[in-house]
């Protein structure tokens, strides 16, 4: 059974089972799905907490960063959405010479009563448009399109059962969201492809099962996900919406395969439970989290077979690439981000967070900073935390509503003295 990330998470997860009765699974499983749960995106069930707008104390660094030339101050400022999944708010941060601080927040969401779930988020290459996935509504999950900056309502279109993870293509034509069916039967689940012009589903891409960690390659011809509850790496072809390869993951059974999988594993038998994939900068390599075995996976793009395995973090969960080719990885059990060679799998740094249930991660395209959100455990507030990627190190933390989950950078703009 997975190591559970302590036990307000697994008490938290399955209040929220309970609250959004989840459909029916074979009494065997319940016990086993539960501890997998803990690790997967489940909205909390308590009210919504307004936050502080100030800069908290950014945590102690470890060792590995200690020893590293002091951090510069930015000379810039630079603006990041995250949303906060059991509090249905999409939050607006500003970092830069002043300081970490939340700008604004918004209400998202249909249900007035219910937590809606904001979960993915991807912002368009133009910087006009944020897009959002929220995990629950009726009767399915759905995906928002708002103006950046008011984050006024323009369209929203419902998907399929728990939306999560987002990403969009380089023109802003489509959105690709993973529908992660967290508490449905365990049955393999779909990759949404979203016009954004109409904010129309135009295909429901049958992939495996439990999909997360929607991202495309760099040129763009490639969609990667991985299937929690197969073991299971999924590439879609963008040219015709479908499932061009899978890749086996579970130890000992490394197999590249063509077309969609052909058998479910059993959950007895996970040994990786994938919760991100993400593609090298010249998408020749895919990296996948193995949340389950703390590794990371590293697949070769043209070969589609093995090329290593390297050890990672406690919970290891999502995944971002510096411009240089540094692997910054979130450890949702570990409460801490480490970053990586990924080229020889050696850890160059490893950063302790404020709270624990660490979830997603950004790079900021001048590759100077990564930002990171934490969720926190039960009523604590989530937090957002920067880390200097010169220095490699933290250098600010922010507490915002809670559960904070999806994290997107926007743009960045002179600095507000």
């Amino acid at each position: 059974m997975i190591e559970q990330a302590g036990d307000n998470v697994a008490e938290t997860a399955m209040t929220s089972r309970k609250k959004f009765r989840p459909r029916a699974f074979h009494a065997a499983n319940i016990l086993t799905l539960a501890a997998l749960l803990c690790m997967a995106i489940v909205p909390r069930a308590i009210p919504a907490q307004q936050p502080q707008a100030k800069t908290a104390n950014a945590p102690a660094p470890t060792q590995n960063s200690t020893q590293r030339a002091a951090p510069q101050a930015p000379t810039q400022d630079y603006l990041v959405y995250v949303v906060c999944e059991s509090a249905d708010k999409i939050v607006l941060l500003r970092f830069g010479p002043q300081g970490l601080h939340e700008v604004h927040e918004t209400h998202i969401g249909l249900m007035p009563v219910d937590i809606n779930g904001p979960h993915g988020i991807a912002i368009s290459p133009d910087k006009q448009y944020v897009y959002v996935s929220l995990g629950h509504g009726r009767p399915d999950g759905s995906v928002w399109k708002l103006k950046a900056g008011t984050e006024d309502v323009v369209k929203y279109a419902p998907l399929g059962l728990f939306p999560a993870t987002a990403d969009i293509s380089k023109d802003g034509e489509f959105l690709y969201v993973a529908n992660a069916n967290f508490h449905g039967d365990m049955v393999p689940s779909s990759v949404s492809v979203v016009a954004t012009d109409a904010m129309i589903e135009v295909k429901r891409i049958t992939t495996c099962t439990m999909p997360h960690g929607s991202r495309l390659s760099p040129d763009g011809t490639k969609h990667y996900s991985a299937c929690m509850m197969d073991d299971v790496l999924a590439e879609i072809d963008t040219q015709t919406f479908d499932v061009s390869r899978t890749f086996m993951l579970a130890a000992g059974k490394e197999m590249g395969m063509d077309g969609a999988p052909r058998a479910q594993m059993k959950m007895s038998d996970l040994t990786c439970v994938p919760t991100w994939a993400q593609p090298s900068n010249n998408g020749s390599e895919i990296y996948v989290a193995c949340n389950k075995s703390n590794e990371i996976v590293v697949i070769d793009a043209a070969t589609w077979k093995l090329s290593r395995r390297f050890p990672a973090g406690n919970g290891v969960y999502n995944l971002a690439m510096t411009k240089d080719g540094r692997l910054v990885a979130t450890n949702k059990r570990g409460q801490s981000v480490s970053i990586f060679d990924p080229k020889t799998g050696k850890e160059l740094a490893h950063l302790p967070t404020k709270r624990k249930v660490v979830h997603g991660a950004v790079v900021t395209p001048d590759n100077r900073y990564a930002f990171i959100s934490v969720e926190g455990v039960g009523d604590d507030p989530g937090t957002v935390e920067v880390i200097d990627l010169d220095a490699m190190k933290t250098v600010a933390a922010a507490d915002v509503p809670t559960q904070a989950a999806g994290i997107d950078f926007w743009k960045t703009e002179p600095s507000k003295q």
